[in-house]
């Protein structure tokens, strides 16, 4: 790879770090300049599929140059930070390259807004079409996509990327018009409503069309959005917008920032604690307020999750037996996933579960206890223990100091 390259790619890879759609968005922060094993400077980052497969992606942005001027992003308009642009022939030669020396499975590509919107969704566009058609690229594309830009080129997109996404980024429209005036909620929304409005037909047609879904982002703590206005928000776009997933960043404060901003990042839990909450919503049967009775005050306790938080506030629920609960209060049950949900169901169609069953199928018995009763096993004073929520918090660990 010529120098040149090297540098853009340097930029674009660092540019891109900053959206979330990976799973190593939130691993821990590395010394600069430095490309040892398991660095994702050089633009390969992981993310997971549903079936749990780990893949490889190369992640960067078309370009950081960017007419907008959004307060809490690094590339804005405004922004005193180094430019970089790739062609779109450089993007698709840098992708087969990296396919073919078995680097990555896939390529996540974005872009800040240069000339106009339309213009930047066709180059985006042009790199998803050229890997298909020209290269027989069979691997994993994800596209995010502008929603100003014509209707015809987003349903184009469509037809190349395995996934589409628009972020959003605030939970509010008063949020969205102080840090990022140029976005507007309502047109996102319906570039969002079309975009599902062409998955569906898709899928009913037996045609591919955006096969893996549309997500978004939310930033997290660049506003003072509580957790409940944010889940509240996420809930009415998983409802609105069938989104596969939603991804929550923490904001990170940037150099010359707006006094808008808060001057110091949120902890990196309460973003932890809202993918817990979004996992209880989209794969255990909780409703937004059931979730929303989790938090104080609006916000997700950082000390236990959210599941535990829920249990505790509805004491008079439990315990439950694991022998004639339904799946649902099963599900409940702190320290429960719903594997072994599963596996408990299917076990007690044969016999009477104790204790050690119990533990056979999950490794968070100590946290399943207390809510639990079984064969030989029945908690006492549950209701009655007001230092039950300390001794199940995870307990606080001595950091290194190297």
């Amino acid at each position: 790879m010529d120098e040149k390259l090297a540098g853009k790619l340097r930029i674009l890879a660092d540019a891109a770090k900053y959206d979330a759609s990976c799973a190593s968005s939130g691993a821990p922060k590395r010394a600069a300049g430095r490309d040892g094993l398991g660095s994702t400077s050089n633009g390969i980052c992981h993310a997971y599929t549903p079936d749990g497969r780990c893949v490889s992606l190369l992640k960067i942005l078309l370009t950081n140059y960017c007419l907008y001027d959004c307060a809490y992003c690094i590339n804005r308009r405004s922004s005193n930070v180094p430019r970089a642009r790739f062609a779109v022939q450089e993007v698709v030669d840098l992708t087969i390259a990296f396919y073919k020396r078995n680097y990555i499975e896939g390529l996540f590509l974005s872009s800040g807004i240069v000339r106009d919107a339309d213009h930047t969704m066709e180059q985006l566009l042009l790199v998803a079409k050229t890997l298909r058609r020209e290269h027989g690229f069979e691997g994993y594309i994800h596209l995010k996509t502008i929603p100003e830009a014509s209707p015809w080129l987003i349903e184009q997109a469509g037809l190349w990327a395995d996934r589409l996404s628009i972020n959003l980024e605030l939970p509010t429209e008063a949020s969205l018009r102080r840090l990022a005036p140029e976005k507007d909620a309502a047109s996102i929304g319906r570039a969002m409503g079309r975009m599902r409005e062409r998955i569906d037909e898709a899928r009913a047609e037996g045609r591919r069309f955006s096969p893996a879904g549309q997500s978004t982002q939310l930033v997290v703590g660049a506003d003072a959005a509580s957790d409940e206005t944010v889940l509240r928000k996420s809930a009415s776009l998983y409802r609105d917008y069938d989104l596969r997933r939603i991804y929550y960043s923490g904001f990170s404060p940037i150099p010359d920032a707006s006094r808008a901003l808060p001057a110091t990042a949120p902890p990196l839990r309460r973003e932890h604690r809202l993918y817990q909450a979004d996992w209880l919503m989209r794969n255990y049967a909780f409703g937004i307020d059931e979730v929303a009775e989790a938090t104080d005050g609006g916000m997700l306790p950082l000390d236990i999750d959210p599941k535990l938080a829920w249990a505790l506030k509805h004491r008079d629920r439990f315990p439950v037996d694991v022998n004639t609960a339904g799946r649902e209060m099963l599900l409940r049950v702190p320290g429960l996933g719903t594997r072994a949900v599963e596996r408990i169901v299917a076990a007690r169609r044969h016999c009477r579960l104790r204790l050690d069953d119990v533990a056979r199928v999950t490794a968070s018995l100590r946290r399943a206890r207390p809510f639990l009763i079984a064969a030989d096993h029945r908690p006492v004073g549950l209701t009655d223990r007001a230092d039950l929520r300390q001794r199940l918090a995870a307990p606080s660990k001595q950091l290194s100091l190297f």
